[in-house]
């Protein structure tokens, strides 16, 4: 039989049968890499080794994947500030005890009650930049934590929050992706004066290495530790928030914040080579991770798995559901956002029929509905097979970069997603959440969660989805070396195509003939972290993006 749903690296394999049984067992030793991470009690995987080995702690102190999967994000939001924090949105998955009947949750922000986007309009306003105080919606990562944990953890706010709370007190090292990160942002970070006194100490970007603390954050932390999720939205922690954003120009208020509240959703699902992969709803874009593998579904993986031949597939793929997800992801509550036709077999198939095998699409085409009135990610699974797959984001590399100035709160940029197109889906409105771009995933078979996964990079997110369980169930590479492989990424709307330096000359030639643009990626195309529960061994197998500084640790 197969094993964790995957096969070695060999040169002439059935990858679609199941007899290959296989742990990376070809894997070059003597090539940079790491092996894929393998136990059989609990295991986490994430961006950054602290949030890693905290999910890790909470595990072996007897809390349950849920209680380590928010300690591993709180975590992440002191030692990875650039990519989320508590000023950001949350999304998650739970599959309870390594079962199908898969819960999903929504805690994405709101814009505020009083912004108009006939005011904008009037201002001059065509479209918002990330520093701009309109583009903070109530951030929802608190009020998601709490919830997850009433539902599905063991846990207090004031547990999970413990390791954060010593890490922004006491310091933690950067390390060299959160680095590269911060370095590459200096000029949004030089936007506002108490930003540049927490993120550029002393006039520079914190060296390589050196020891950062956020005493600020540290004590708001310790407020919610201490008097749960009420401490953020509804305390002078909030009226922080407010008159600092309203100093700027915004129109927040406190009762915006009180009104903020995720909700438990049913979760969405499509089919890929015999599993079940699940989704959030909209208003994430985990329906265009599903509508590209709807897409993919009909061709067979032909060739090598970042060859010409099946990246131009995965490129025009992206470039069709990207269109739409442009054209019609919204708020379901405000907007009819389609998606039974969007995961329809036969949108599918008319999508599938625009590509050609050896020619990119000179425009891209557009389609009606029926008539019908990038962030972190982690992955943790426990000794008892709850899964849970959660992302945790403030969009932009340091979000807004505004920073409030008693609280340290690090808010993020998600409302730049909304469109200031009148009339338009997601156009920005009171009340209304953006279209976001941070989807977690879970993949299951004959009725078991089998792999919770998620892949970050802002907009990339839903063509990576796709790619990376293509590279899993396609070609049967184990999820250390498919999250390994170079990446592309299609710039929307056009055929400009990101592609990392690793690519091989042969394949990049061959994109160039069928027709696309390549140019280099401004940093590495996003990150990943997955776990393959095989529950018939009892065996976990984990994968964590080289492009980011973590790794997947199990005992």
């Amino acid at each position: 039989m197969r094993r964790f749903g995957y096969a070695p690296v060999l040169d002439a394999i059935d990858v679609h049968g199941d007899s290959i049984v296989s742990y990376q067992q070809h894997r070059n030793l003597e090539a940079p890499g790491r092996s894929i991470a393998l136990s059989t009690g609990g295991m986490a995987a994430t961006s950054h080794p602290l949030a890693t080995l905290a999910a890790l702690d909470m595990l072996r102190a007897g809390g349950n994947a849920m209680d380590a999967a928010i300690t591993a994000c709180a975590v992440q939001g002191v030692v990875e500030p650039g990519s989320t924090g508590i000023g950001g949105d949350c999304f998650a998955l739970f599959a309870p005890r390594g079962t199908d009947r898969i819960t999903a949750f929504n805690g994405s922000g709101r814009a505020p009650a009083a912004i108009s986007i006939d005011a904008l309009a009037a201002s001059g306003q065509k479209e918002l930049p990330r520093h701009s105080p309109h583009t903070v919606t109530v951030p929802g990562a608190v009020d998601a934590w709490d919830q997850l944990l009433r539902a599905h953890g063991t846990k207090t706010l004031g547990d999970v929050l413990a390791p954060a709370i010593r890490l922004a007190a006491d310091g933690y090292p950067i390390l060299p992706r959160v680095h590269l990160d911060w370095s590459q942002h200096e000029a949004v970070l030089a936007q506002y004066p108490k930003t540049r006194e927490v993120f550029l100490p002393g006039g520079a970007v914190p060296a390589l290495g050196s020891v950062h603390r956020q005493p600020d954050l540290a004590r708001t932390l310790e407020r919610i530790a201490r008097d749960g999720r009420d401490a953020f939205y509804r305390s002078d922690i909030t009226q922080d928030i407010v008159e600092h954003l309203r100093s700027l120009g915004g129109v927040h208020t406190v009762a915006d914040f009180e009104a903020a509240a995720g909700e438990f959703v049913t979760p969405i699902r499509g089919r890929y080579r015999g599993h079940d992969v699940f989704e959030c709803p909209p208003n994430g874009q985990g329906v265009i991770a599903l509508l590209m593998l709807h897409i993919l579904e009909g061709f067979r993986a032909d060739g090598a798995p970042v060859g010409a031949e099946r990246l131009h597939l995965e490129i025009e793929a992206a470039r069709l559901a990207y269109s739409i997800r442009n054209a019609y992801l919204a708020d379901p509550a405000q907007a009819d956002v389609p998606v039974d036709w969007l995961l329809s077999d036969t949108f599918a198939a008319e999508l599938r029929a625009q590509i050609r095998p050896d020619r990119a699409m000179d425009a891209v085409p557009s389609f009606e509905p029926p008539a019908h009135r990038d962030t972190v990610y982690i992955a943790v699974v426990d000794a008892q097979r709850n899964a849970v797959s959660l992302i945790n984001s403030i969009f932009s590399p340091f979000g807004s970069g505004i920073v409030t100035p008693r609280s340290g709160v690090l808010l993020h940029n998600r409302g730049q997603s909304f469109s200031l197109q009148a009339g338009h889906p997601n156009a920005i409105a009171p009340r209304k959440r953006p279209m976001h771009t941070i989807i977690p995933g879970m993949l299951a078979r004959d009725g078991r969660a089998v792999m919770p996964f998620g892949v970050m990079g802002g907009h990339y997110q839903a063509m990576g989805q796709a790619c990376f369980l293509g590279r899993v169930l396609d070609y049967g590479l184990d999820l250390q070396t498919a999250m390994d492989l170079p990446r592309v990424f299609v710039r929307p709307g056009t055929r400009v195509v990101e592609a990392e330096s690793t690519l091989s000359p042969e394949a990049a030639a061959g994109l160039r003939q069928r027709g696309f643009e390549l140019v280099p990626p401004a940093w590495p195309i996003g990150g990943s972290q997955a776990i393959w529960i095989d529950h018939d061994a009892g065996v976990l197998a984990g994968g964590s993006d080289p492009r980011k500084d973590g790794c997947a640790l199990g005992y």
